[in-house]
């Protein structure tokens, strides 16, 4: 049996993951889930899946939590500082899903490298933010990593482990989102309704966003350069409204390989779990229509100027990251709270880039975690003083 750890067990990508389990029951263990407030869902996936360990990180969920297991076996911890009394360094569980959403992902998921023997990373602070940090620890304890994003899951599929000389270019696909051909001087009347209805996937609020301003592209270009060890002229964002295509790769022997999979989470999550057997996943009939007509365009830098962030980036990992990626977070809630208007987050991000005191970060390397944390706590501050 696989022993696995899932954290964000009551996020879209956890519950996934344990649809696909449920599955397959007898070829699993589950030794730890995860949540930050969903005790109620987090406490009915532990009974249903027999599980022995829960963490929950709200204090109040903590405390539920507790009440409501008081009799039970179920052992409830509250932060990941309780990873050490779990698991052991010298048996190390089999997979774990890093899924939890935010900041808060990126301390659970260097803290527990060095319990697993592989690693499925979802959350795009941990990669973007603390790429270095991860390296490091993936490589002192000799833990596999595997990106479930679709995109990344994608090229790291057709790369197969090939070397970074092997290929020219990657290009990665962008549905354009809701806006892609709204007329330009309706921009200004963009309402939150309007921005949150993505043609293709069903997916959080903030992320639906981040896909109308096509700020999620920049997140996964960031992404792809770090964990394909890549410079920024290597990698391009095009535009496929099916979003059926997630990746092109151009090698250097002048074959280019394409990926396509159908929109659904499934895929990757499943393949991350299985990647190291033969097992089958039903899945549809190739969509001959989506492949005749791919629709590949370039990107349209007046219709989505936030893109232009990533000629202000640093090839080398740096702490201005975390700053492009708080900032965004920050003008996110502030765009769904109706305080500013849908333009004014890739304006506001455009300008902060640019900004002298946060340019200097742009050669700054992250040290620890907390320089990461209060590095994005002073960055939401310091938007809340530019909007007085």
């Amino acid at each position: 049996m696989k022993k696995i750890a899932i954290f964000g067990s009551t996020g879209s990508i956890g519950s996934s993951l344990l649809k696909i389990i449920n599955g397959d029951k007898r070829n699993f263990k589950i030794e730890l889930l995860t949540a930050n407030k969903d005790y109620k869902k987090l406490i009915k996936q532990a009974k249903f899946f027999d599980v022995k360990n829960i963490i929950i990180t709200n204090n109040n969920s903590f405390l539920m939590a507790t009440k409501f297991l008081k009799n039970s076996k179920i052992k409830v911890y509250e932060n990941f500082d309780s990873l050490n009394k779990i698991f052991d360094i010298n048996k190390k569980i089999d997979y774990s899903m890093c899924a939890i959403s935010g900041f808060q992902g990126l301390k659970p998921t260097l803290d527990i490298i060095k319990f697993t023997k592989t690693i499925a990373i979802a959350n795009k602070e941990s990669i973007i933010c603390g790429w270095n940090l991860i390296k490091r620890d993936l490589k002192k304890y000799k833990t596999y990593f595997i990106p479930v994003d679709s995109e990344h899951f994608s090229i790291w599929s057709i790369l197969n482990d090939n070397k970074k000389n092997n290929f020219e270019k990657i290009y990665i696909t962008a549905s354009g989102g809701p806006f892609r051909k709204l007329s330009l001087k309706k921009f200004q009347d963009i309402s939150i309704k309007d921005a949150l209805k993505h043609p293709n996937w069903s997916m959080g609020k903030k992320i639906t966003i981040d896909s109308a301003t096509m700020m999620n592209k920049v997140f996964e270009i960031i992404e792809a350069k770090k964990i394909f060890d890549l410079n920024y002229s290597q990698i391009e964002i095009l535009i496929h409204p099916k979003s059926y295509l997630h990746a092109i790769v151009k090698f250097n022997n002048g074959l280019s390989k394409l990926l396509v999979h159908d929109t659904s989470m499934t895929i990757p999550i499943f393949n991350s779990i299985y990647f190291d057997t033969d097992k089958k996943l039903k899945s549809k009939d190739i969509d001959i229509e989506a492949l005749n007509n791919l629709n590949l365009k370039k990107i349209d830098y007046i219709r989505f100027p936030v893109v232009k962030i990533l000629n202000n980036l640093s090839e080398k990992d740096s702490l201005f990251e975390t700053i492009i990626v708080s900032a965004n977070d920050k003008l996110v809630k502030l765009f769904l709270n109706n305080r500013i208007k849908f333009t004014d987050i890739s304006n506001i991000l455009l300008k902060i880039s640019t900004t002298a005191e946060f340019k200097k970060f742009r050669s700054i390397k992250p040290k620890n975690i907390e320089e990461i944390n209060n590095l994005a706590d002073y960055v939401s501050l310091k938007i809340d003083t530019m909007r007085v």
